[in-house]
């Protein structure tokens, strides 16, 4: 009884394996034979992290690549530097003692005189040098273009205009000018001129490389101002919007002579020795108190205010 039933399951197997073969010649199927074989490469110990794991865990990568045997490239912490302009003031303009005060009549006054005659033989030789690269440069046209620029740089410094600012002032003025401003409103106004500026200081020196000329002419400028810093409650700590007061200043103006696209631009102030004292600064502060119901007046209140409790933090 097995051996018929052997025969029929392998009469079935050759019917079907003939089948198969015709219905694939029917559909010109063809299986390709692979062209590469599967090779077991160098094994690698060094695997490049996965996306998204870059900020979750802190790897260090240099360690795992010098294990693996790739060489970092070794990486400088350069300071930028900024070409646009100088540093500092070169061989800055001493003032003489008592300027604005002495007449050249006096003792005194004809001493002044005789030493700025003398410091002027190096500015003449930068003011030369400085024509070879701005043509259009003249010391009595130029003082009054310095006082236009002094005057817009803080008409937009009151405004707060940075844009307009940067083109006014170098990147080491800029600083300066706006730091400690951020919760302050200034009132500032240039009433009149006293005496007409004029240029009575100039050096060009260069910095990097020899040839990378910059321009920096010191202008005495005397005239009248008002001044009057807020603080962010609007309580005055500085100064007065009606109380004018005649102020004695050395502006240093500077350009990098090379560009052909410089600017002339405010780069600070010398402050001589002899200056007197800066009035203080008020400085206001908000102390809490109570809340006031309406038509209320706080003098009506007997009110002390809370004094913090001494502390002794250590023996």
């Amino acid at each position: 009884m097995a051996m018929p039933v052997r025969r029929t399951l392998l009469a079935l197997h050759r019917a079907t394996c003939s089948r198969l073969k015709n219905a694939e010649a029917s559909l010109d199927v063809w299986h390709p034979v692979p062209l590469f074989l599967p090779v077991r490469t160098k094994k690698r110990y060094f695997i490049p992290p996965a996306v998204g794991v870059k900020g979750k865990r802190d790897v260090n990568m240099e360690s795992k690549a010098k294990a693996a045997g790739i060489v970092f490239r070794q990486e400088y912490f350069e300071r930028p530097i900024n070409i646009a302009c100088t540093a500092g003031i070169f061989d800055p303009y001493v003032p003489p003692e008592g300027d604005a005060r002495l007449s050249t009549l006096s003792k005194e006054g004809l001493k002044q005189r005789t030493e700025q005659l003398r410091q002027s033989a190096a500015s003449q030789l930068a003011i030369r040098k400085i024509k070879e690269y701005d043509s259009q440069f003249v010391t009595k046209e130029f003082a009054e273009k310095a006082q236009e620029i002094f005057i817009e740089a803080h008409n937009y410094l009151t405004q707060f205009n940075r844009e307009k600012l940067h083109s006014l002032v170098t990147e080491r003025c800029y600083p300066e000018m706006t730091r400690g401003n951020r919760y302050k409103t200034i009132s500032w106004r240039f009433i009149e001129s006293l005496e007409p500026p004029k240029v009575v200081h100039a050096r060009c020196p260069d910095m990097v490389s020899k040839g990378n000329l910059y321009g920096q002419v010191t202008v005495r400028m005397h005239s009248k101002q008002t001044l009057a810093v807020f603080d962010r409650f609007g309580r005055l700590m500085l100064g007065s919007e009606e109380q004018p007061k005649d102020v004695l200043e050395y502006l240093v103006i500077e350009r990098h002579l090379v560009n052909p696209y410089g600017r002339w631009r405010l780069h600070g102030k010398i402050v001589p020795s002899w200056a007197p004292a800066k009035d203080p600064i008020i400085k206001t502060v908000m102390i809490p108190g109570p809340k006031l119901e309406p038509g209320q007046e706080f003098e009506a209140l007997n009110y002390s205010v809370p004094r913090p409790k001494p502390v002794q933090w250590n023996k």
